[in-house]
């Protein structure tokens, strides 16, 4: 059901929402001249809205010139129409007030920093680092005086390439992979190429708040999917894309943001047949698959991909130099080309520089030796984090990797007064219900202990479940 989202103000009317969701599918010749368009019954059911809602809409194409009406019939998709003649006064593309409650959160200053899903500078190997700088600048000394090509770099593209095969065994060619300014512009580039005001798009509840808000911008309706330590219910999902007919599905199936869950390896094949069966494109995010505790995670699901309908994002901003934003989108053609132009629209391409740097680090026997002992830390990070909760009687799922505990928190304590008290005293953490696509997860709360130095995560943890325990006890005074 059409509501007002969670963090977005809708500037147009309903009606004008349907308006354009029917203009938007006139354009992608998914209706074409002379076609007749879904009663108003079926379509206020399949939009869940009121059936004078899609009336007010079809009376307005209708006037535009749009669609026309044959008496006892039903309405008809005009010949000869064109987007740009409908777009008059009141009907121009949805406009809305964006806004973004993590970076809100992120942005301001805190001694004790659970928000932030990043790894501490600390752990990161910046002086090694840094001689990979020098050396890509005498390998390559006009490399400040030339953009990279708008797909990316293809000695970069190259080694991906190899790399994707020879770990996950994914059959991938450099003209297949394209380089973006890390994972959340490819999700941007995606949701603008597929979606259009009240497109379908199924997301995990919970899953990562910033795109929920990039979908919500697009003026998409969110179908959410439950996500669980066993993966998905895949009849449900069936049964969601068979009743919503879903443009995309934007998964994070391995070490999942937030709740550290990973798919498990039975269900990726079976649902990209379901993706291929209903034409539901597979967003698959995957900027945690190398934070692994133990044994390594399942295969990812765009090996099991041989019609197209998988988009695979791997970032390494994590774990080998944020300040690069280096991120590899793998897909098939035509997709690929689309996903080129978006990408030339957005910057004309990722900075050469990054990329060169990136390139001769990846490459290197040092960067395995980081990994190895990165995730040995992450672990001690999250084992510090454990504990102090373990002490103050909280629930949480114990992730195998990742950057995050997904928390319920008692009954006795509620989330929004904790983040106020929290903030007060300089302690961060992500509140559950924006990661929630229906706004609702309020006992719930996200906690990255992979950001603050081991001292700081014991003292920070230890001061978050002393407020909680003051709250608490000022609930029972006053009861």
């Amino acid at each position: 059901m059409m509501k007002k989202s969670a963090g977005v103000e809708q500037s147009n009317p309903l009606f004008r929402q349907v308006y354009e969701f029917m203009l938007n599918r006139i354009e992608r010749g998914e209706w074409k001249a002379h076609d007749k368009l879904p009663s108003i019954r079926l379509l206020a059911d399949e939009l869940g809205v009121h059936r004078l809602t899609v009336f007010k809409a079809y009376r307005a194409l209708t006037e535009n010139g749009m669609l026309y009406v044959k008496d006892k019939s039903g309405y008809y998709v005009s010949p000869g129409s064109r987007l740009a003649n409908s777009v008059e006064e009141g009907a121009a593309i949805l406009g809305y007030t964006v806004k973004s409650p993590m970076s809100d959160i992120q942005r301001k200053p805190v001694t004790y920093q659970f928000s932030q899903a990043l790894i501490d500078p600390g752990l990161l190997p910046n002086l090694f680092l840094s001689d990979y700088v020098k050396k890509v600048f005498d390998l390559y000394p006009k490399v400040m005086g030339t953009y990279s090509s708008v797909q990316g770099d293809e000695e970069l593209r190259t080694t991906l390439s190899r790399h994707f095969h020879d770990r996950y065994r994914l059959q991938l060619s450099a003209g297949e992979l394209l380089i973006t300014s890390g994972a959340q512009q490819a999700i941007n580039l995606i949701a603008g190429i597929m979606l259009g005001p009240m497109d379908a798009v199924l997301v995990e509840r919970p899953t990562y708040s910033v795109a929920l808000d990039i979908f919500r911008r697009a003026g998409a309706r969110l179908v959410p999917v439950e996500i669980s330590p066993q993966g998905y219910d895949l009849a449900a999902v069936e049964e969601l894309m068979r009743r919503h007919k879903p443009r995309m599905f934007y998964i994070n199936p391995t070490h999942h943001n937030p709740t550290g869950y990973t798919v498990p390896a039975k269900q990726r094949k079976l649902l990209v047949e379901l993706a291929e069966r209903y034409r539901c494109l597979l967003v698959e995010d995957d900027p945690f698959r190398d934070m692994h505790f133990e044994e390594e995670p399942p295969t990812p699901f765009f090996a099991y991909d041989t019609e197209g309908w998988v988009i695979y994002i791997s970032s390494f901003s994590k774990y080998v130099a944020p300040g690069l934003r280096i991120c590899a989108v793998a897909c098939r053609y035509p997709f690929m080309e689309r996903l080129i132009a978006a990408k030339s629209l957005a910057d004309n391409g990722t900075p050469l520089l990054n990329q060169k740097i990136f390139l001769h680090y990846y490459t290197s026997p040092r960067l395995q030796q980081h990994l190895g002992k990165l995730r040995i830390a992450l672990q001690v990070h999250k084992e510090i984090m454990e504990e102090e909760l373990a002490a103050a009687g909280w629930e949480w799922t114990a992730p195998q990797g990742g950057l995050n505990l997904w928390v319920k928190l008692p009954d006795t304590v509620p989330v929004d007064t904790l983040f106020v008290r929290c903030m007060e005293q300089s302690i961060s953490f992500v509140p559950g219900e924006i990661c929630d696509p229906l706004g609702e997860m309020k006992s719930w709360l996200r906690l990255s202990y992979s950001f603050a130095s081991e001292g700081l995560l014991r003292e920070g943890m230890r001061r978050l479940t002393a407020i909680a325990r003051e709250i608490e006890a000022e609930g029972r005074r006053g009861e």
